[in-house]
C-alpha cells in the first residue's frame, strides 16, 4: 500500500507562517528555537523546524505547543491569523 500524502491545510499554513513571524521577531535562528523546544523535553532538530516552517512537514499538536512555549507565546495567539493570512484563507475558500 503506498504511503498517504496529506496536504497541509489552511490552518497548518497559518501556523507555519506564525511560527516564522514569532521566531524572527524574537531574533531566534531555527537552530536556536529547535534547541529551546528540545530543552522543554520535545526533541526537535533545526531540519524538522525548517520543514514545518516551509510546510513540507506537518506540525502535530505536541510540536506546536512546544514551539509556542519555546517562543513564549500561547498556542492560540499563534493561530490567530494576521490580515495577510486571512486574505490567503479567503482566496482558498473561493
Amino acid at each position: 500500500m503506498p504511503p498517504h500524502s496529506f496536504e497541509i491545510g489552511p490552518a497548518g499554513k497559518t501556523a507555519a507562517r506564525a511560527i516564522v513571524r514569532a521566531r524572527t521577531a524574537r531574533g531566534y535562528s531555527q537552530r536556536q528555537l529547535a534547541a529551546r523546544v528540545t530543552a522543554l523535553g520535545r526533541p526537535m532538530t533545526a531540519t524538522a523546524l525548517s520543514r514545518i516552517e516551509r510546510t513540507v512537514r506537518r506540525c502535530d499538536i505536541d510540536d506546536f505547543v512546544a514551539i509556542a512555549t519555546a517562543l513564549g507565546a500561547a498556542p492560540h495567539t499563534l493561530l490567530a491569523s494576521s490580515p495577510r493570512d486571512r486574505g490567503h484563507a479567503e482566496r482558498a475558500e473561493t
